[in-house]
């Protein structure tokens, strides 16, 4: 099969070091789009198709303030009419990978499945982003992030002693185990696919992301290193050196003192004698040292106790909120959070020293001029007037 996309117009110039790779974004909620932002923000030219009319895609908000269509062009397509769907497969022909987020079998009952697409275009890397995965008993139940992570263990292992367990947002599911994970997979066989021309499909499961983070909570449960209960170890709110505290103002500070240097610093310090809290590392002695720290930072305001340990080898910083991380310093200094159109959000990362990535772009209207400026470099420039003209797009 002739590979279509040597019929592309040239793309318009972007920065970064995916410039120059196209990706084809079906639109879809959570993980999906994040991934889409992810390469999107080091350079891809990645197309969003959205939905045409008012389909209910969850949380409602203007479009420019939904920062994960952020830095991407965007059409409205209806993809069960004919014309629609074949402008899809057009699009995909020249692409070099595709994301889509739908249950299982959606895409093939739209005439848009792996077989189609790969048929059309080998070398494409063909994205899945779904919570259970393509197959297996629950691969067509309805879920979230929350479900999935309880089924992994993830969830159960989180949160306080004698507590329910802590959603913690859907960053373990949703962002963790799912946006960054098939990131990784497209790049993969992206890569894959130059070297052989071979595409493949990329079945990335929320469960199987989510169970990969917690590969060295398996080793230490193997090792004897772990208990099974929550808030019973080292890094799970059980010990005294990585753990919250509240400062007398209501506010809170964190430490993180695991090695024997950082905590020996962090005791000194905060003017407490080792022998009082016990060794560190025996867990019986954790409570009471627990509640030894928590009345030492509660003596202080989070502002008094910042002036004193942060920046040393302590392992401190004060818990934050998102505006007040936006205004720190260090933040500031590295260019951590943008503003984009007046509002703020994270900027691209990772950094690069040799690509740098542009600044982030506002998302995309839906409009026929943002429509048409999205399909440069996709199309030719008359076959998109005529689009227009038939109101397509």
């Amino acid at each position: 099969m002739t590979d279509r996309r040597a019929d592309a117009p040239a793309l318009p110039p972007r920065k970064g070091p995916l410039a120059g790779i196209r990706i084809v974004e079906i639109g879809a909620l959570g993980p999906a789009p994040m991934c889409a932002m992810l390469l999107a923000d080091l350079g891809a030219t990645v197309l969003r198709i959205d939905r045409k009319g008012d389909a209910d895609l969850g949380l409602k908000r203007p479009r420019h303030l939904d920062l994960l269509l952020r830095s991407r062009g965007a059409i409205a397509l209806d993809l069960k009419s004919p014309a629609d769907r074949d402008l899809t497969l057009r699009l995909i022909g020249q692409a070099d990978a595709l994301i889509e987020g739908f249950r299982p079998r959606v895409m093939e009952r739209l005439g848009l499945g792996p077989e189609a697409c790969l048929k059309l275009n080998p070398r494409l890397a063909y994205g899945r982003m779904t919570g259970w995965g393509q197959d297996g008993p629950l691969a067509q139940a309805a879920g979230h992030d929350v479900n999935y992570i309880a089924l992994t263990g993830a969830l159960a292992a989180i949160g306080p002693t004698g507590g329910a367990p802590a959603i913690p947002l859907n960053l373990v599911g949703d962002f963790g185990g799912g946006a960054l994970y098939l990131a990784m997979g497209l790049l993969a066989a992206i890569i894959h696919a130059r070297g052989t021309g071979q595409g493949q499909v990329v079945d990335a499961a929320m469960v199987d992301g989510a169970a990969s983070l917690q590969t060295m909570f398996f080793g230490f449960m193997a090792a004897g290193m772990w208990k099974p209960e929550r808030g019973a170890n080292s890094v799970d709110s059980g010990s005294h050196f990585y753990q919250v505290y509240q400062c007398s103002d209501g506010k809170w500070v964190s430490v993180g003192a695991i090695e024997k240097r950082f905590y020996e610093e962090l005791l000194q310090r905060l003017e407490i004698d080792p022998a009082t809290v016990g060794p560190q590392m025996d867990s019986a002695n954790w409570p009471k040292a627990r509640a030894i720290l928590a009345a030492r930072f509660a003596s202080r305001t989070r502002d008094e106790w910042c002036a004193l340990l942060e920046g040393s080898d302590a392992c401190f910083a004060p818990i934050l909120s998102w505006d007040e991380a936006v205004d720190h310093p260090h933040m500031k200094a590295r260019g951590t959070f943008v503003d984009v159109a007046g509002v703020h959000q994270p900027a691209p990362a990772p950094r690069f020293s040799h690509s740098q990535p542009g600044s982030p772009t506002a998302p995309a209207d839906l409009g026929s001029a943002s429509a048409e400026a999205a399909l440069q470099g996709w199309l030719p420039a008359k076959d998109i007037e005529e689009l227009a003209s038939a109101n397509i797009i």
